[in-house]
Formats: C-alpha cells, structure tokens, sequence
C-alpha cells in the first residue's frame, strides 16, 4: 500500500476516533447535566450506590475506594439516604471488592443491616443495570470519583434510576494515579454509548434480590 494511502487511512481513522470520543463527551456531559451535586446539596435519596474500585491484595480498599466509602457514610449519617449498597467485582474468590466495601462500612459504624452488596458489578454499566433490574432500587444517590461521575450518573439514568451523584475530588492528592483514571475515562465513554445502544445485559443477571428492599424498610 502506497505511503500516502496509509497516511490518509490514519488520518481519517485518527479523526474519526476524536469526533467519536467527542460526541460520546457532549452526550454524557448532557445527559447528566442537572444531575451531579456537592455533597451538601445532594438531594435524599433512598439508597446510596458506591461502584467499586481497586482493593489492595492484602484486602485494604485503595485510597480511591475509602474516598467514596467515606463519602457513603457521610450522607447516611446526615440522613439523606437510608441504605447503602456497594457494588463491585468479585470475579475471582481471591478478589472481592464489594465484601470489603462492606466490612469498611461495618468497621465505621455503619449498622450491618443497612449495607447490601452487589458481587456482580464488574462495571459501571452492569452495577446500574444490576441496581434496577436485580435490586429494585428506582432512586439513588451514586457515588464515585468526580471524573467519574457524569458517566456514572448517565448510565445509572439509562437503566430506568432516578439516579443523582456525589463526586469525591479528596482522591486527587494521588496525582499520577488520578490523572491516569482522567485519561482512560475518555475510552470508558465511547463504551458506555456502545453499552447503551446495545442495551446488553449484565455478565450475570440472576434472580431479583430483595436485600435493598429490607434495608431501606428497616428502622434507622
């Protein structure tokens, strides 16, 4: 193939690229516009839906995770949500994050009957679908990362929840690994809209799950 036609191959495909991640950027961006807040401004919500993050191999949450335990337990103790269900993947038995998002929330004084978790959330898009389809939660407070957020409320909202969200901005005092996250957040939107125009269903689905349900409905 002729040097120039490669050339202009590349640069159709790198144009085409930019245009795409672009696109998926104003849709996500607009999607969750009017849906993200401060902590303080949160409006209540039934359930607050933490999304996994990395758990270090001896078991501790990362810094990214304990930020938005954190953050969880703050709006339950000011009662703006009533449960909290952790959500995050537990692939392999020697991996488990939302058992120790859990035991985290326990260890702080977050009563066992009100943390609920969700095994299954091996991405974003399957903790939303899980949430609403196995879990039953039609409203929630989602909390992650504040590059993160936006994307995360979005395919929340397009599961069927009336989904807002809390961006934790503490974990930007892990410069490198922040700014890594920022930039692969670019490719995760290109496949949120791929997700959504696909509408696929989780890894796993199963059977509905009433342990939010009982969580919520249980005295504070």
């Amino acid at each position: 193939m002729p040097w120039r036609l490669v050339r202009r191959t590349l640069l159709i495909a790198g144009v085409a690229g930019v245009v795409t991640v672009a696109a998926s950027q104003l849709w996500i961006r607009g999607a969750s516009r009017g849906h993200v807040y401060a902590e303080s401004d949160v409006p209540a919500r039934p359930v607050a839906l933490v999304l996994g993050a990395q758990v270090d191999p001896d078991g501790s949450p990362s810094g990214f995770l304990v930020a938005r335990l954190a953050e969880a337990k703050r709006l339950y103790d000011a009662g703006k949500v009533a449960a909290i269900l952790v959500s995050g993947d537990h692939g392999e038995w020697r991996y488990d994050e939302p058992g120790h998002m859990q035991q985290w929330l326990l260890a702080n004084g977050v009563p066992a009957d009100k943390v609920v978790a969700d095994y299954a959330g091996f991405d974003t898009y399957d903790s939303c679908q899980r949430a609403v389809r196995v879990f039953g939660v039609d409203a929630a407070i989602v909390v992650t990362q504040s590059f993160h957020i936006q994307r995360a409320v979005t395919l929340c909202r397009e599961a069927g929840m009336d989904a807002v969200g809390v961006g934790d901005d503490s974990a930007r005092q892990w410069r490198l690994q922040w700014d890594r996250a920022t930039v692969r957040e670019q490719g995760a939107y290109v496949k949120a809209v791929l997700d959504v125009v696909s509408r696929r269903d989780p890894v796993y689905l199963g059977p509905h799950e009433t342990g939010v349900e009982r969580a919520v409905a249980a005295s504070r």
